[in-house]
């Protein structure tokens, strides 16, 4: 029986670790802290949603403890604001299949027990580089699954592939409790998301937390030096709630009255801080000339504006343990490593990185087109309109970023998914999109609201 480490035990290291222990591999997991640790003295590593496609290889591990009780999301609203106050456009869009966005500290506190439980070996311990020799020295293959800075230097960063050698947002995460579960006029449970043209990106989304329960996460990336960047140094969880309730107040007035109330969920629930969105080479050279791998975050750091990290992981994971089941005996030498991610990177990674830089970025004017064409959609789960199939396909695209990703630069293929979509002309499309957009352009000129699609008889109680 081939043995396997795996270090860190966050989203990527504990799924891989039960699904190599499924396929009949001795699995070791370090972790540096205990179940219990995860549960009451951890933050929250992100807010981990999850799509179908990366859910449902937890399912078939068996992984899928609160899917009866966490809340489920069922797509996306969007508000885009080129200035802030002008709220120019909407998007409502419907997933095919609902995600899940589950506390990570409840998960892996469930998850480390559930490894014991099937006959994993956990190891509580926190490992250094020369650490990591040692137990590489003990092992057939050693993956490295954790954020810890010394152990991602092992991986070079691969310059061609990361587009951004410095944060792109400074970011801040609170949980929260206390409010209302949902929003009048959208018709589902939706990631709402306001796009603050030169201010950054404000997130909400359902959350099912340890203690809590169903409540939701808020996400706010502040574009660095911007008016939204305001988090930086924050130590207490209090003070991130209470600001990001101002930045709500000044640049999304019309969520503020759902998010006033709003209490943390837990004293440790909340994170700030920044990152450079980042791909790295996949072989980490030890000093005594050991090899070493990466999967997750460590492999590839996404910036969370579109909701890709853990989905991410789980695809990466997916594919790692199917490369190690192809490998049989052979050994696990830099070639497998490197053929390992890039088979992974084609799949799925290169559509991924580019979804989420797409974000990061104006739009372009393919993207531009789109949004104008999708304008009117409004969530119903009985509109099957032209605009409200488009809004569905971007929303799907978190899910499977391949779908449409490759569009967002193409205007010329961009144009012809929309009339696919439609069934008339891009130009009817576009030009139907931009009047409604231009009307509301207009009474905001007069000092009145914008009448965007809502389903006004859709209501939440308090």
């Amino acid at each position: 029986m081939r043995s396997i480490a795996i270090i860190g035990s966050g989203q990527a290291g504990l799924l891989a670790a039960h699904a190599l222990l499924k396929w009949g591999y001795q699995v070791t997991l370090y972790s540096d802290r205990t179940p219990e640790q995860w549960l009451n003295e951890s933050r929250p590593t992100g807010t981990a949603q999850r799509f179908d496609i990366a859910l449902q290889f937890e399912y078939e591990l068996g992984l899928n403890s609160w899917e009866n009780d966490a809340p489920w999301g069922e797509g996306a609203h969007i508000t885009m604001c080129p200035v802030p106050g002008n709220r120019m456009l909407t998007l409502a869009g419907r997933l095919r299949r609902p995600f899940l966005g589950i506390d990570l500290r409840l998960q892996s506190h469930a998850w480390m027990h559930e490894l014991t439980k099937r006959g994993g070996r956990i190891v509580i311990e926190s490992v250094d580089v020369a650490r990591l020799d040692q137990i590489a020295a003990e092992n057939d293959l050693t993956i490295v699954a954790t954020g810890r800075a010394d152990l991602c230097k092992l991986f070079e960063r691969d310059a061609a592939r990361s587009i951004y050698d410095k944060p792109q947002r400074h970011l801040a995460m609170v949980c929260i409790k206390g409010i209302p579960y949902g929003f009048d006029g959208i018709p589902f449970t939706p990631v709402k998301q306001n796009i603050i043209g030169p201010a950054g990106e404000i997130f909400f989304g359902p959350y099912y937390h340890k203690d809590a329960g169903p409540s939701w996460a808020a996400v706010l990336e502040a574009k660095p030096g911007g008016p939204m960047d305001r988090f930086e140094g924050m130590k207490q969880g209090d003070q991130v709630l209470e600001t990001a309730k101002k930045v709500v107040q000044e640049f999304a007035p019309w969520d503020y009255e759902w998010i006033k109330n709003a209490e943390l969920s837990d004293p440790l629930g909340w994170l700030v801080g920044k990152f450079a969105p980042t791909v790295r080479n996949p072989v980490g050279k030890l000093p005594s000339g050991r090899l070493v791998t990466c999967v997750g975050d460590t492999a590839m750091a996404l910036d969370p504006i579109g909701g890709q990290g853990a989905n991410n992981g789980n695809k990466m994971v997916r594919n790692l343990v199917e490369c190690v089941l192809s490998q049989e005996d052979r050994p696990f030498d830099a070639q497998w490593m490197t053929e390992t991610f890039e088979r992974f990177y084609a799949r799925h990674g290169r559509d991924t990185y580019a979804f989420n830089h797409s974000l990061l970025e104006p739009p372009t004017p393919a993207a531009f087109d789109f949004l104008l064409a999708q304008y009117g959609s409004d969530g119903r789960f009985d509109n099957s309109s032209g605009p409200q199939l488009l809004a569905n396909a971007f929303v799907e695209n978190a899910n499977d970023p391949g779908l449409l990703t490759p569009l967002l630069t193409d205007r010329r293929r961009m144009h012809q998914f929309i009339e696919k979509v439609t069934g008339r002309s891009w130009m009817r499309a576009v030009a139907g999109g931009a009047m409604g957009v231009a009307r509301e352009e207009f009474r905001q000129l007069r000092g009145q609201q914008p009448r965007h699609p809502v389903v006004a008889e859709y209501k939440i109680a308090a």
